[in-house]
């Protein structure tokens, strides 16, 4: 495909670097050394001006283009941008914004905006912070298939049961599979007697109930669906999110909100979550309020380096996990290193979603690991796929390594992938792929 790319920020750069080895990339960007930077360090046409403009868009033969990003930090520029590009082209449009406003509006009349597709950073961003509430060790959940299908992963410490067990020991569930162990940031494919050792990060792939399973298998003392009592700092956008979608879910959490005006305003859109007007950092008001008795405290301030503080002092004060939001996505790892359990950037969050419609044979879910290690896929299966009409050994054996058939649903129902599983036209299949290999197989599936 011929894909324009409108902002060189951190989202831009990342899906221009997923791309470039498969696709014609160009990107468009108002910062001339952004543009000289990507033209030498990827394999992408970089151009210097507004991607607003007919001129720059022309210029970039948006006539030509199969798909226009637009995932600058401005909203109002991506609507316009996404507007530009419809008027001129017939390329799809895919718009980033942040406020709510915005993606309630293209829901209710789809194409508003002359966008096909609009992504929310905010609201994808809670969404998967929710998703790691009352599951333990979990640091990444995907749902997939409709919600049959879960991908997570999880954290082995030193203390946990599975830690130095082989996989044939750990999983003792009839409906998962373990896709991958990440360790010292490399992806090995296990097999039976691969041992998980402490600190590892293992993928599993399998129905909700049976990841729900090795969740308490990982961290027993605390058994999934017990993180009762959470705690949000900040009201954000990310953190009303976060509190709304735990009422939905039947939680009762407290959220912390320094500004009174603000406070009072998430006060009576909240029914459900006790808002308490306060500075998350004051450690007597910490104390005095039983902070460090919650079981997870999810930090949604303004700044990394807010955020980061929070999740320590909680920790210090004795709360089970912290989440933090992080919006510098190259500040995970080093935040994950020295003490939050679980980082979540939401210009990573909202570049998953996008990367889904890049990838060739149209993958209909798309979860990233370790922001580029591996992809995990939802594919439907056709007639040409090199996994119909044969046994998944089979089938696989014509693939490279780091391939794992992780799940199967038919006609909504779920199958597990075992060697002799035919795999049937209209089948849909989660996949895990290692990244080095993931345009040869893409293709094929």
């Amino acid at each position: 495909m011929r894909v324009i790319i409108i902002g060189a920020g951190q989202v831009g750069s990342s899906i221009a670097a997923d791309l470039d080895e498969t696709h014609e990339v160009v990107v468009i960007d108002c910062d001339p050394e952004r543009v000289d930077e990507l033209n030498y360090s990827l394999d992408v046409l970089a151009l210097h001006g507004d991607g607003t403009s007919v001129d720059t868009l022309e210029e970039a033969d948006v006539d030509r283009a199969d798909m226009v990003i637009a995932s600058t930090d401005d909203d109002e520029t991506n609507i316009v941008a996404c507007a530009t590009a419809k008027a001129i082209s017939n390329a799809f449009t895919i718009a980033r914004v942040k406020n709510t406003e915005y993606l309630r509006t293209w829901q209710r009349s789809e194409k508003a905006f002359g966008i096909d597709f609009m992504v929310c950073t905010n609201l994808l961003a809670a969404e998967s912070i929710v998703r790691v509430v009352g599951l333990p060790a979990a640091r990444d959940v995907d749902p997939f298939a409709g919600g049959q299908v879960q991908m997570a992963e999880f954290e082995v410490d030193e203390e946990s049961p599975v830690a130095n067990q082989t996989v044939s020991e750990a999983d003792r569930f009839d409906s998962l599979t373990f896709a991958a162990i990440l360790r010292d940031g490399e992806v090995t494919i296990p097999r039976g007697d691969s041992v998980i050792g402490p600190g590892d990060r293992v993928v599993v792939i399998g129905s909700p109930k049976s990841v729900q399973g090795f969740a308490s298998s990982v961290s027993p003392d605390e058994p999934p669906g017990t993180a009762e009592e959470v705690v949000i700092v900040g009201g954000s956008e990310i953190g009303y999110h976060v509190a709304r979608l735990l009422e939905e879910r039947g939680f009762k959490p407290r959220l912390i909100e320094h500004d009174a005006e603000r406070a009072r305003e998430l006060a009576e859109m909240l029914p459900g979550t006790i808002v308490m007007e306060s500075d998350a950092t004051d450690v007597d008001f910490l104390e005095r309020e039983y902070i460090g008795d919650a079981d997870l405290l999810v930090s949604a301030l303004d700044s990394d380096e807010k955020n980061l503080l929070v999740s320590l002092l909680a920790a210090r004060l004795g709360v089970e996990r912290t989440v933090a939001v992080i919006d510098t996505t190259p500040y995970v790892d080093l935040f994950e290193a020295v003490g939050v359990d679980v980082g979540v950037s939401p210009r990573e969050v909202v570049a998953e979603e996008i990367t889904r419609f890049t990838r060739e044979g149209g993958a209909e879910n798309v979860a990233l690991i370790e922001s580029d290690k591996a992809e995990v896929l939802e594919i439907e299966v056709d007639a040409e796929s090199v996994l119909a009409g044969k046994p998944i050994r089979e089938s696989v054996a014509t693939l490279p390594e780091g391939v794992v058939i992780g799940a199967i649903t038919r006609r909504r129902e779920f199958i597990t992938p075992r060697g002799d599983t035919v795999i049937e036209p209209g089948d849909h299949v989660v996949v895990f792929v290692d990244s080095c290999v993931i345009d040869d197989v893409t293709p094929n599936l």
